[in-house]
């Protein structure tokens, strides 16, 4: 898969090899169901008319750079996006830096200096998908703008056991604890990428060796509590239980929110090495217990818990 960064109105397309493709369009924020029914729509188009399968994605988050989000969290941030744009056969990515000055344009010029110049010939979108200045390109715009120069998808919203998937609804699923609700939502385990870094080695003192992990980017943090969750580390999947929160137990005055996990029967030094924690279910709530041997007691309930899930 090849990504084209680019940087708009400052650059045209000119420069750039563009060919007859099939695009789809926005900012697929978590890739959940309602995100791969575009991708999957876009690669089908794509080998039936013999072309290459493409997307435009925006970055930073237009709500972001626009101050109209509330988020500044990532379900997918932009490393693991692309990994899955390739895992569903995306070709080219072209990687538009949304920026207030692109945020100003037109949505007649986006058609004209961004679309039909990259040569799209099968636009794909989401059904509130919304481009130009003020956001007021919509679908059935881009539809009217398109004819003549390419043909248009609107996708219809996606539903799941009655409700629209939405990566606002996954994000509400997560920072309540609802796992298995989020899971479903994005039609895969929600996954956090970073680095084993060095911690208070309290929990080796009690019993329970952990990997503290900072996130590698700013991904959206589940709820306080303790989960179930596997650990992907130099290709292979362990099983862990792994509490995220600030250890009351220890200092309740503590404000940073540390994500640690005990993998099971497991004894190597990892320090400083990538790995990927997938949140499978949550267990229970943090909460400071009155002594180390009351959290020790609770850590093995904890910890049996999270076998029984993961077997």
């Amino acid at each position: 898969m090849q990504i084209i960064e680019v940087n708009y109105p400052s650059a045209t397309f000119n420069e750039l090899n563009t060919v007859k493709q099939v695009m789809a369009l926005g900012d697929f924020d978590g890739i959940h169901l309602g995100h791969q029914e575009v991708i999957q729509r876009t690669t089908s188009a794509a080998k039936r008319l013999g072309l290459p399968a493409s997307i435009m994605t925006f970055h930073p988050h237009p709500r972001v750079v626009l101050g109209q989000s509330k988020y500044e969290q990532n379900l997918t941030p932009l490393q693991d996006k692309m990994k899955l744009f390739e895992a569903m056969g995306i070709e080219y990515v072209y990687l538009m830096d949304f920026t207030l000055a692109f945020s100003r344009i037109s949505p007649e010029e986006f058609v004209e200096s961004v679309l039909v110049a990259l040569g799209a010939v099968s636009v794909i979108v989401g059904f509130d998908f919304t481009f130009g200045s003020e956001g007021r390109g919509t679908p059935e715009g881009l539809e009217l703008m398109g004819l003549g120069k390419f043909s248009v998808e609107i996708v219809p919203p996606f539903h799941l056991s009655g409700e629209k998937v939405s990566s606002t609804s996954i994000r509400e699923n997560l920072l309540e604890g609802s796992i298995e609700a989020a899971n479903e939502l994005i039609g895969r385990t929600y996954l956090i990428r970073g680095q084993v870094v060095t911690g208070d080695g309290r929990g080796r003192t009690i019993g329970f060796p952990t990997a503290n992990i900072e996130p590698a980017e700013d991904y959206v943090i589940p709820r306080k509590g303790v989960y179930a969750v596997r650990c992907n580390l130099h290709g292979k999947v362990y099983n862990a239980v792994m509490n995220i929160g600030t250890k009351p137990t220890f200092n309740e005055n503590e404000v940073k929110i540390t994500l640690e996990a005990h993998i099971f029967d497991f004894n190597q030094m990892i320090y400083m090495e990538t790995i990927e924690v997938e949140f499978i279910n949550y267990i229970r709530s943090e909460r400071k217990f009155a002594s180390k041997d009351e959290l020790v007691q609770q850590i093995n309930q904890d910890a049996a818990e999270a076998k029984r899930i993961l077997s």
